[in-house]
């Protein structure tokens, strides 16, 4: 078996891989709102109620890969589904990317201003990694389209909005509680670089599918 095939559709798709990974997520997805748990405590009691969906970034982001595997497992034939999936799929692949790579950063960050790896930093990172590679691995696979994109990159911008405007952001890092600023517009930057990430990746498989169709 060639290293190819690990990436490969009749791999990817497959139902018991599917299945592996919907359950890695959904147990990861878990695992993040527990680990929210203290913040969300908190928020409920000094924060209004509406504020609250706007605090477990990461969680929420494999919550949504967790619904789009199902559709991939379970592809819908209502039209309203349809439309719910490709939101779904278009919201998993901008925050997977996004929080994949801004919790590892934030890790790092943290260390080069002298905090200490832990076992469970070693972990989030892997784990966060895992869902940015994931959400380039599966786009392809994906229904979401331009219009979906649109509301997906609305829906990151307005967290990141309302993580800096109320204070509701995930806890840092103690070493990086007085770069605040400088964390908020590292995390602007990012969010934007996986919207044109999600983009480029939805341009290329669109190009592939059109390119198979017109050759077929």
């Amino acid at each position: 078996m060639s290293l190819s095939y690990l990436w490969s559709r009749s791999f990817l798709t497959s139902r018991p891989f599917l299945w592996l990974l919907f359950w890695c997520n959904l147990i990861g997805t878990v695992y993040g709102y527990i680990w929210y748990g203290g913040q969300l405590e908190y928020t409920l009691k000094f924060h209004p109620l509406w504020q609250i969906v706007f605090v477990p970034d990461s969680p929420t982001a494999s919550l949504f890969f967790t619904f789009s595997i199902i559709f991939l497992l379970y592809p819908p034939r209502l039209k309203s589904l349809r439309l719910i999936r490709q939101v779904m799929e278009a919201l998993a692949v901008v925050t997977s990317i996004k929080y994949g790579i801004w919790a590892s950063t934030i890790i790092f960050w943290g260390v080069a201003q002298g905090d200490h790896m832990i076992w469970q930093d070693w972990m989030l990172v892997a784990s966060h990694t895992a869902m940015a590679v994931e959400a380039l691995l599966f786009v392809r696979f994906f229904t979401c389209n331009w219009i979906a994109l649109g509301l997906a990159a609305i829906w990151t911008l307005l967290n990141d909005t309302m993580d800096y405007t109320f204070g509701i952001y995930p806890y840092l890092p103690k070493t990086l509680t007085d770069d605040v600023p400088q964390v908020c517009a590292f995390t602007y930057i990012l969010t934007f670089f996986s919207i044109v990430a999600g983009w480029l990746a939805m341009l290329a498989r669109n190009q592939k599918t059109s390119y198979h169709r017109d050759t077929a």
